[in-house]
């Protein structure tokens, strides 16, 4: 054998292993079919190429990437340049196989069609490549057609390449046999890469759609929730992109590759999937007072109690001095009650306003619940005269900040736990082992004092870092929660501006939330018009510093 040909031989036979192992790492379906293509016109040394994947109901061939370097002809794949053609069918319109296209002739007969001249060759329907001559002034001369396999030797596509090119004299040659080997059995390769990639795709999706089944059940069970866990990914990807991007500084050396974005993609999804463990009567505590339902409504009925008690008290003093016709004493009874219904009334109303929550409640406020609930006495209806509230409404009517009590709050809060708990027991693969981590983690504070862990920054991923402030500013400008209106745009970064000075979030990423203006974004997509106003920027960086 010529020493050229040898030497060439074995050059294509090292690029086609070279191949093999860019096929298995390569993740997207669209540059793997690029790469198949791109690398069986390489070894061929092809002008042209087409690959075609057979539909999900194995009736037509799929034009999946065209290629043609003479004519500058790139379409399909990752280019976003559309390919026109209409789908090959292996079938005609009397159902017989279409034997006729070399393509579907290739999938039909499970097996390799090598054309020498394309214009000679009889057999084949080639009309459809003589009008794309004519139109565009090519050749179309030799053809080299390949059926795809996968390992269950099922036809999944074809590779068909065009006008293989003599490397000296540059003239347009049929396809050697060694070409047609090498393309088998890259073909068998590529078509055993694409199926792996595409059942990996196919578990990818049914899993995330088993998250979405579990943040379904957290909407199903509290509309107030269910936003949330969509909003907080969307969020979090904005900013750990901008994170990646970031040149300089102390994030320039922060990078993400695909399988990072996957990994922190998912555990944003899987956040606060421990909130199915949390009773609806908490997450949905829109008052102070609410459970099942609001029970101010109780004490509106105790206060109409006091006001009936108060005029069947007034009657009978009335009458006590009827016999006397002293109208001076009487008006006195009338002045009384009077005076007694508007101070009933002055404070119920102050009860029903404390109840809405909302912002921090004054010390004073707290004590006069206090002196409300003890000063007043009534019969309740088992008949026994007792204190107007209890111990437990007067704790929850005296709440400070928000609708929950303290021990509400640690409800709330171990939500986070039952999160980790659940994603712990998951037999995480490999690429997506820190998704517990990075869930888990976005209660923590740079400082310390957060939960469940009490992690400091230094002890933190960057990734449970960002997940931390898009919890937070979701939270802060969310319009759909039962407690309170969305923030305006400004007040929220304000109040992130703040966290971030006192050690609650990491300042060097607030720094790009702000500077990759993360949050105007965010709230294009996502708040209400009424709720986007301006942020000065220079002054909210400023006071961080």
């Amino acid at each position: 054998m010529n020493a050229n040909i040898t030497d060439d031989l074995f050059l294509r036979l090292e690029q086609l292993h070279d191949i093999g192992t860019a096929l298995s790492k390569e993740r997207d379906i669209n540059r793997l079919l690029e790469t198949i293509l791109v690398a069986a016109k390489t070894i061929t040394h092809a002008d042209g190429g087409t690959l075609y994947r057979l539909t999900d109901d194995r009736q037509h061939l799929r034009f999946e990437i065209m290629r043609t370097d003479s004519l500058h002809i790139q379409l399909g794949g990752t280019t976003g340049n559309k390919i026109a053609f209409s789908d090959l069918p292996l079938r005609n319109e009397h159902g017989e196989d279409n034997n006729a296209m070399v393509a579907a002739y290739a999938v039909i007969n499970d097996k390799t069609v090598n054309i020498a001249d394309a214009y000679t060759e009889a057999g084949f329907d080639f009309s459809g490549t003589r009008h794309f001559d004519e139109t565009t002034g090519y050749r179309s001369t030799s053809f080299l057609t390949v059926p795809m396999k996968n390992h269950e030797n099922e036809v999944i596509g074809v590779l068909q390449l065009i006008n293989a090119i003599d490397q000296k004299s540059k003239r347009v040659v049929p396809f050697s046999y060694a070409d047609q080997r090498l393309v088998e059995s890259l073909a068998s390769q590529a078509a055993i890469a694409l199926t792996n990639r595409l059942l990996i795709t196919q578990l990818e999706q049914l899993f995330e759609a088993f998250i979405g089944l579990i943040n379904l059940a957290i909407d199903e069970k509290s509309p107030y929730t269910g936003g949330h866990c969509e909003r907080v990914p969307v969020l979090t990807m904005m900013l750990a992109e901008a994170a990646s991007a970031t040149e300089t500084g102390p994030l320039a050396s922060f990078r993400m590759s695909d399988k990072d974005r996957y990994e922190i993609k998912i555990a944003g999804l899987l956040h606060d999937c421990g909130k199915v463990t949390t009773p609806v009567h908490v997450v949905d505590k829109a008052t102070k007072l609410q459970t099942i339902f609001d029970r101010i409504h109780l004490i509106d009925t105790r206060f109409e109690v006091l006001k009936r008690d108060a005029e069947i008290d007034a009657l009978k003093r009335k009458r006590a001095i009827k016999p006397s016709h002293d109208a001076g004493a009487e008006r006195r009874i009338d002045a009384e009650l009077a005076q007694t219904l508007a101070r009933v009334d002055e404070e119920r109303d102050f009860l029903r306003k404390t109840n809405i929550g909302g912002e921090a409640m004054r010390p004073e406020d707290q004590q006069r619940v206090t002196e409300i609930g003890t000063k007043y006495r009534w019969r309740n209806p088992e008949g026994a005269t007792t204190d107007f509230l209890s111990p437990e409404e007067i704790e929850n009517l005296s709440i400070r900040a928000g609708t929950l009590t303290a021990a509400e709050r640690d409800i709330i809060n171990y939500h986070i736990v039952a999160t980790i708990k659940m994603l712990k027991q998951l037999p995480w693969p490999r690429h997506l082992q820190n998704v517990p981590e990075y869930a888990g983690g976005h209660h923590e504070r740079m400082d310390g004092k957060g939960y469940p862990n009490g992690l400091r920054r230094e002890q933190m991923p960057v990734q449970a870092r960002v997940m931390g402030i898009a919890d937070i500013f979701e939270a802060l400008t969310a319009r759909d929660r039962p407690y309170k209106v969305g923030m305006k745009l400004s007040q929220a970064v304000g109040i992130l501006a703040n966290f971030a000075k006192n050690g609650h979030i990491d300042p060097d990423l607030f720094e790009v939330f702000i500077r990759n203006r993360i949050y105007q974004k965010y709230a294009e997509a996502f708040l209400d018009p009424k709720q986007i106003d301006t942020v000065d920027e220079r002054a909210i960086l400023g006071n961080v510093a």
